[in-house]
């Protein structure tokens, strides 16, 4: 599993890594989007906060419930009281570690993301930092993921699944 701040590079790092594996890959994100027929901004602003983060857990419980997988919540999964304790049990988690200003530009290139619309997406990005850090430190590993290419996180992320994971 890979939790970190919008941005972070957790579904194309998530994509490369489940290839890499030979594994299926479980976008939370991109699950929601396809049982709702909408994009994630839409689905936010249709049921708001509290239900859309009850529709996420939900939807990673059941990711977790299946075969072996790379599960890819999105970043306030974690950060849900009891979310990250219950899932190290079962599943190995990595925290995918970037500057709020590296996130900030990556997601401006990307979907809209509810939580970050605002005036500055720099200082909206290191106020989701300072709330969920603590929650993303709760994973068994933390890879830099902001000085590196996807493909070389990936790299990062295989090498200790194949170590610690059993994969």
């Amino acid at each position: 599993m890979l939790v970190g701040l919008p941005g972070s590079g957790k579904s194309t790092v998530g994509r490369l890594v489940a290839e890499g594996l030979q594994a299926p890959l479980l976008d939370i994100d991109s699950i929601l989007v396809r049982q709702m027929g909408m994009p994630i901004a839409q689905i936010f602003g249709m049921v708001g906060e509290p239900r859309f983060r009850a529709m996420e857990r939900d939807a990673v419980a059941t990711a977790q419930a299946r075969e072996p997988a790379v599960i890819v919540p999105g970043g306030g999964w974690a950060a849900q009281p009891g979310q990250l304790e219950a899932a190290r049990a079962g599943c190995l988690i990595m925290y995918l570690k970037c500057l709020p200003t590296t996130a900030a530009r990556r997601s401006e290139q990307g979907e809209v993301r509810p939580l970050l619309a605002g005036v500055d997406p720099v200082e909206q990005v290191r106020s989701l930092l300072a709330a969920r850090e603590p929650f993303y430190k709760l994973a068994h590993y933390e890879v830099a993921a902001d000085k590196k290419d996807a493909a070389q996180v990936a790299a990062e992320v295989i090498r200790l699944a194949r170590e610690h994971g059993g994969w």
